[in-house]
């Protein structure tokens, strides 16, 4: 019998919750700036899945970075197994949403992560 993924949603912090998001989890170091805990409504906070700081500001969302960012945080993924193992364990099957905070919908660590985790 084929390994049941979950179905992960991405989702911007600024963005109204819904009763479709299922598990609401955020997956950044910080918070999402003037974001209220009531407003984001999140279950659960991943600090540890998210990239390592120093490498979120080398990356500062300058898309010419992007290559070499997905290289490097999927690096920090790998060495971090116990980290990813829990975070696989707490998303389960059901339906989750990454929350994040950057702009770009296409070039984020959550896309990537989501990437990383059905890959």
């Amino acid at each position: 019998m084929p390994k049941r993924l979950p179905k992960i949603k991405l989702k911007r912090a600024y963005e109204k919750p819904s009763a479709e998001d299922g598990e609401r989890i955020l997956v950044e170091r910080l918070w999402p700036r003037g974001m209220t805990k009531q407003a984001a409504q999140i279950d659960h906070w991943a600090k540890d899945v998210a990239p390592s700081v120093e490498l979120r500001k080398w990356y500062g969302h300058e898309p010419e970075r992007w290559p070499e960012f997905q290289k490097r945080y999927r690096e920090e993924l790998d060495k971090n197994p116990r980290a990813v193992t829990g975070f696989r364990e707490l998303i389960g099957t059901d339906t989750v949403t990454f929350v994040f905070a950057a702009a770009d919908m296409e070039r984020n660590s959550a896309q990537l992560l989501r990437a990383y985790l059905l890959g």
